[in-house]
């Protein structure tokens, strides 16, 4: 038995900064109003705001000193609460997962967060240690992995099975569409600053001077996205900088990460499904990434349960990479397309929403409204890669699903790892003998799978068969 041990104090700072942070804008716009009334609801505003910083930094620190840890035998013990105490205890058996997380500021002192997950975590991990040594993140690994193989002396052998090299790492970052996450950023923060900086006097004869110098604003916009491109292109680099995949006996790891390191471990009796995502710029280059559907993680760890295996590769060389690691997994590129006359459904669905917008435009802007007419061959165009995009394929214990929304994806998922199976017909859908197929395994703390439209019932019935393991015919959806 050990001595119980408090986090370091890093913990306490880093978790007080972030309380801190969430309280400067609601802290601004706060003196902000006050200060438009009078001196004295401002100077109220600011004592306020002061009060506020001063209870967060308290109980930051108090929750720091109530906060402690110890290691048993055969279990991790922890204890935590301000006024009202509580104890966690947790054996080592039942962790399934352990993600280690190095920040900058955690690596500046030899530090580690540690995220423990359990097969009971719901919502969110069963434990966090937000500041420990390294050397004790690593024997609480060590524990575990020497409690799932019940030899504490026995050296777990370590296979490497991928490793993103510098090449690889610019073509990810290259194809990413990282672009749009900061292009969101920029635009969810610009609406919060409209109290704080007066557009109608900073940008009062802007109008004027635009319109006569429309190739310069041109020019600053394409240096504004080339700018925001350069942006994400780093963003994603120092993400997945280093990236490897080993194999223990009983787990993936995965570590990744250059400001911030990271290293996830995955059990392979937790995974659930494998899921191939192929967008548009990656598909034509022959790319795509590989994600497990894992029933580890939880709600607030989406990372956990959704995790990414390979970040870019070769679709042809999945099998040959995957293949030793999960040799259960058909990684078949065998799939039975969908029939014919589903595919004027795929392209009618894409006119829903475009020819009235088509018709809309070509009555009120005439002329410019025949430029309308080339969202409707953009819409056709993605309506038909849908339905081309989409299949099933069928084996014995597996059930594998391709299908097309904004990306091309293929999910593998074996029998018994399926939680629920759907073949619903609609009242169109049955004049054409087509259905959909919608099919959920686990992933954390909520299901996730794959959806078919627009397949043949015949086809429909054959895999609800398959899966109620039934064998007479029509026991299939009506």
């Amino acid at each position: 038995m050990s001595e119980p041990k408090r986090l370091h104090p890093v913990a306490s700072i880093v978790t007080t900064g972030k309380r801190i942070r969430n309280l400067i804008l609601p802290m601004i716009f706060l003196n902000i109003s006050g200060g438009r009334d009078s001196i004295t609801s401002l100077v109220i505003s600011l004592i306020l705001s002061l009060i506020a910083v001063l209870i967060t930094l308290i109980t930051g620190i108090l929750s720091w000193l109530r906060y402690t840890y110890r290691f048993e035998e055969d279990e991790l013990r922890i204890e935590y609460g301000v006024f009202l105490r509580k104890k966690r205890y947790i054996p080592f058996e039942r962790i399934q997962s352990i993600n280690i997380t190095e920040g900058l500021l955690q690596r500046l002192f030899g530090l580690a967060k540690v995220e423990i997950e359990t097969a009971g975590s719901g919502d969110e991990a069963e434990a966090v240690l937000s500041a420990i040594p390294k050397g004790e993140a690593a024997q609480i690994q060590a524990h575990v992995n020497a409690a799932k193989q019940d030899a504490p002396k026995t050296t777990a052998e370590i296979k490497p099975m991928f490793k993103l090299t510098t090449q690889k790492l610019l073509l990810l970052s290259l194809t990413s569409g990282g672009m749009g996450v900061v292009i969101s950023a920029v635009f969810a923060i610009f609406p919060q600053l409209d109290d704080l900086i007066p557009y109608k006097k900073v940008f009062g004869g802007v109008e004027t001077w635009a319109v006569h110098n429309i190739m310069l604003i041109t020019f600053i916009v394409f240096l504004g996205f080339l700018l925001l491109w350069i942006i994400s292109l780093m963003i994603t680099m120092l993400k997945y900088a280093g990236f490897t995949v080993v194999q223990t006996e009983t787990d993936f790891v995965i570590s990744q990460g250059l400001l911030e390191k990271k290293q996830m471990t995955i059990p392979l009796n937790r995974i659930q499904a494998i899921r191939i995502s192929e967008n548009l710029i990656r598909q034509m280059l022959g790319l795509g990434t590989v994600y497990l559907e894992s029933a580890g993680g939880s709600s607030a760890n989406i990372e956990g349960a959704n995790v990414m295996l390979l970040p870019i590769v070769k679709v042809k060389d999945i099998p040959a990479i995957i293949g030793p690691y999960l040799p259960e997994y058909e990684m078949t590129e065998d799939f039975k397309p969908l029939p014919r006359r589903a595919m004027w459904r795929y392209i009618f669905r894409g006119w829903y929403v475009a020819i009235p917008i088509v018709l809309l435009s070509l009555i009120f802007l005439k002329s410019w409204g025949l430029l309308s007419l080339v969202l409707l061959v953009l819409v056709t165009i993605r309506a038909y890669l849908n339905y081309k995009s989409a299949g099933w394929g069928l084996s014995r214990e597996q059930l594998s699903l391709k299908f097309r929304s904004f990306k091309r994806t293929t999910i593998y998922m074996r029998k018994n790892k399926i939680q629920s199976l759907e073949a619903g017909v609609s009242y169109f859908q049955d004049k054409k003998e087509l259905g959909t197929l919608e099919v959920f395994v686990k992933s954390g703390a909520v299901n996730t799978g794959g959806r078919v439209v627009d397949m043949d019932q015949a086809d429909l019935q054959s895999i609800y068969r398959w899966y109620s393991r039934e064998r007479e015919i029509g026991s299939g959806p009506e």
